[in-house]
């Protein structure tokens, strides 16, 4: 079971990341946005797979109308996810928002 503490630490461990509010909500910089607390325990970040990933475990990774006009954002229950998950998660969303170095 992931939190937003493992967010914040994994996102900062990242070369480059900021952190910053965006929609009064925490949010994780690389040169792009590259997560985002969307309400308490969900988190927005980008990834390729996300067809994939919520027809696998819809009860884990969803989106909202709101997302639907961008196929690369995900939603995610933290507290349905480990350490290991999320880690992986984060380091897709942070080369897709324009990181750089090695991860």
């Amino acid at each position: 079971m992931a939190t937003e503490e493992d967010v914040r630490r994994a996102c900062l461990a990242l070369p480059g990341v900021t952190e910053r509010s965006s929609w009064n909500q925490p949010a994780w910089f690389a040169k792009t946005l590259m997560a985002r607390i969307w309400e308490d325990g969900i988190l927005t970040v980008k990834t390729e797979e996300r067809e994939a990933l919520a027809g696998t475990d819809p009860q884990t990774y969803f989106w909202t109308p709101h997302h639907q006009r961008s196929p690369q954002l995900v939603l995610i229950r933290l507290e349905r996810v480990g350490a290991d998950e999320l880690a992986e998660l984060l380091e897709e969303s942070y080369l897709l928002a324009g990181g750089r170095g090695p991860v």
